[in-house]
């Protein structure tokens, strides 16, 4: 099955190539970091974290999304995601990939990652993150490439797959809860010590995910013969709704928390920098004003049913879910929770153009794999058909 990948149009080999200029440069960009150090990035000692750390954070709820498609088709017989379900593995898959690399770029010296293996501590976070992230990766890759392949043979996969399938369903709610617990977890980070971190982080995957899933299939239905189906599409958007309703709901939370009790140990100063500015700094204020609007503008397309039914509304709407979602979570929540550091200091965090640059090679990567397992997937649902 994998010749299927490397057969496609000039349009298909076009794209191959852009991501693999990406790459290139992205790479090129490591090596200078590899060589000088972090020193290279805008991170500094009050924001240890920058934009490798929040694309790692946000593609994890991406990766731990699959299960919406995953757990209606298995546990509750919904037949309409049985033409997706394999989508949604393989979008987990190129998903943890990025995450994983974001991870060796951020820590400067790849082999330090070695030493929670050789030396593993069960009390740190950090090591059941290793241990959950890698653990759905190979959960993902066997369970959807067995699947993938009875359905190329035309026999039914192996009986063992489905108990696979039945481990990943818990297992992707671990990934973000665990994810979660290492903001959750840090007593000096007001912005983060908060008992629904992990209640947040699972909403807007939830949301988020689905939403990426739904606007591929509107690609896949484009690009190839194979049609997702209509029904499929629907009910993930229907859980995309629901999903940024509550995740919506919770950063009200977060405020209420905050400005009714006028206590500055529970945000309030970060969500006045991110929203409003503080002390004169306000370079997120622009990003977090188009979150809102974005949520706005999704959540008024998505809980009208009539909008929702329409495709050309319903992708606006997941497009607006999936970048607001991306900023809450892969910048206002990661680089807010280091302003002010805990002397109540505004030190701002801007990424320079090699660290943008090798992020976007972390995306290419990622969007490259995605590209040869969907190409394999839907080449065999076009022949199988």
């Amino acid at each position: 099955m994998l010749v299927k990948a490397l057969t496609g149009s000039k349009r298909y080999w076009g794209w191959i190539t852009l991501l693999l200029v990406l790459i290139g440069t992205g790479f090129t960009c490591y090596l200078w970091q590899l060589n000088k150090g972090l020193t290279i990035t805008g991170m500094s000692r009050d924001v240890s974290w920058g934009l490798y750390i929040s694309q790692f954070t946000f593609l994890v709820g991406v990766a731990a999304s699959a299960v919406m498609v995953v757990l209606p088709y298995y546990l509750h017989n919904v037949k309409a995601f049985g033409r997706i379900t394999i989508l949604g593995e393989f979008l987990a898959v190129a998903a943890l990939i990025m995450c994983l690399l974001f991870v060796i770029v951020d820590v400067g010296k790849p082999m330090r990652i070695l030493n929670m293996i050789f030396y593993p501590t069960p009390n740190s976070m950090f090591f059941w993150d290793m241990i959950a992230l890698n653990g759905y990766l190979l959960l993902n890759i066997i369970a959807g490439w067995h699947a993938l392949e009875a359905e190329y043979k035309a026999v039914p996969p192996p009986a063992w797959t489905k108990i696979l399938v039945y481990v990943s369903i818990p297992w992707a709610v671990s990934i973000h809860t665990v994810t979660a617990f290492l903001y959750a977890g840090l007593p000096g980070r007001h912005y983060w010590l908060t008992a629904i971190m992990a209640a947040r982080f699972l909403a807007s995957a939830f949301a988020s995910g689905p939403a990426l899933l739904i606007l591929l299939c509107y690609i896949i239905k484009r690009v190839s013969k194979f049609d997702p189906g209509r029904e499929a599409i629907q009910k993930l958007a229907a859980i995309v709704t629901y999903a940024t309703i509550v995740s919506a709901f919770f950063i009200g939370l977060e405020f209420f928390t905050a400005f009714y009790s006028q206590v500055p140990a529970h945000g309030m100063y970060t969500l006045k920098y991110l929203f409003a500015g503080l002390d004169g700094h306000g370079k997120l204020v622009s990003w977090m004003w188009a979150f809102a609007i974005l949520v706005v503008l999704a959540l008024v397309l998505l809980i009208n049913p009539e909008t929702r039914a329409r495709d050309s509304y319903l992708q606006v709407a997941c497009a607006a879910v999936f970048v607001s979602m991306w900023i809450e979570k892969g910048i206002g929540l990661v680089i807010g929770g280091f302003i002010p550091n805990p002397f109540e200091r505004v030190t701002e965090y801007v990424p320079t153009l090699p660290e943008t640059l090798i992020a976007l090679g972390v995306w290419a990567t990622g969007l490259l794999v995605l590209t040869f397992l969907y190409k394999i997937a839907i080449s065999v649902k076009e022949e199988t058909v």
